[in-house]
């Protein structure tokens, strides 16, 4: 889909779920959800302040449902993710992905929790992806998917994790309602646990960053936040619609974001932008969460990439 055509798409979206917006802003909130806080203590100094992904690294990581691994290239399992992070990059904070994790059993769990402990290392967020919409017509679907982010959530308590991102799949218009009823659910169970729940601006159709706004708003709740991805909105080719994206997004922000310098799109195409000015919008929106290495072209040494993003994440935020 050429840039045109997927600007005018999003158009389109923004147009349907106007109408939605306003009945699901209606919905109720239960008044003591609405005064919990979460309970995140976060550090100043800008090197503490950064993690990095494991999605970048996914070729190397051996999970059964890691579809991107490269049995070329030596293999670690997510347990040893942290300790290569360390090592590699001097950073203590990571990222994991859900295809990542060889297991959701409690030994597994509590593997990784050790190793991260003997790394002197702290998991910061969970990248989930599921296969299942929010939005979907049928309830059954819908109940699925928050069964799923439910126990997304569960993992995060098991392994000492603040928060997890949350993928708001659709091969369809995105109903905002439903979104928004779905999503209450998830952010309610998360309050029970004191897990943030974030949302991504991913994919241009089911997650543009303008439909988020509308659902984080709609559910109002504390525990329902924005995950500000530096590129994934420059998809469109247009980078004013990118940086308004991103600061939209940063306006909704609380304890994560992605770093970035570009994103491959449709036939090989390369987007890049500029990372100044995307710092410049994360500093003056007060933002005061992690901030994830997440390098994502198709081509290139994430290793490389990753320390890049770091020398410049330090330089910005200095």
């Amino acid at each position: 889909m050429d840039p045109l055509t997927r600007r005018t798409f999003l158009e389109k979206v923004s147009v349907l779920t106007a109408g939605a917006f306003m009945a699901a802003s209606q919905l109720p909130i239960a008044a003591a959800e609405t005064k919990l806080e979460p309970h995140i203590s976060f550090p100043s100094a800008p090197r503490d302040r950064l993690a990095v992904a494991s999605y970048p690294f996914r070729a190397y990581i051996d999970s059964p449902n890691n579809r991107d691994r490269n049995h070329s290239l030596p293999g670690m399992d997510l347990t040893e993710f942290g300790a290569e992070v360390v090592k590699k990059f001097n950073v203590h904070n990571i990222e994991p992905h859900s295809r990542h994790f060889r297991s959701l059993d409690s030994e597994y769990l509590g593997r990784f929790r050790e190793a991260l402990q003997k790394a002197g290392l702290k998991a910061v967020n969970i990248a989930v992806d599921g296969s299942d919409s929010f939005y979907d017509e049928t309830p059954a679907i819908r109940k699925k998917a928050v069964a799923y982010g439910r126990t997304w959530v569960d993992v995060a308590v098991a392994i000492g994790c603040p928060s997890i991102r949350t993928h708001i799949e659709g091969k369809s218009l995105p109903n905002l309602q439903r979104t928004v009823e779905s999503l209450r659910e998830i952010a309610s169970y998360g309050a029970e646990k004191n897990v943030v729940i974030n949302l991504e601006n991913d994919d241009l159709v089911s997650e543009d960053a303008f439909f988020i706004v509308k659902v984080i708003e709609a559910v109002d709740s504390r525990y329902l936040h924005a995950l500000p991805d530096f590129a994934n909105s420059m998809l469109t080719g247009d980078a004013d619609f990118n940086y308004r994206a991103v600061q939209a997004m940063f306006q909704h922000a609380y304890c994560i974001c992605h770093v970035k310098d570009g994103e491959t799109g449709d036939g090989g195409k390369e987007f890049s932008i500029d990372m100044a000015k995307t710092f410049g919008i994360l500093k003056a929106s007060g933002y005061r969460g992690y901030l994830s290495m997440e390098y994502d072209r198709e081509s290139g040494d994430p290793y490389a990439a990753t320390a890049k993003f770091i020398e410049q994440s330090l330089q910005y935020l200095s």
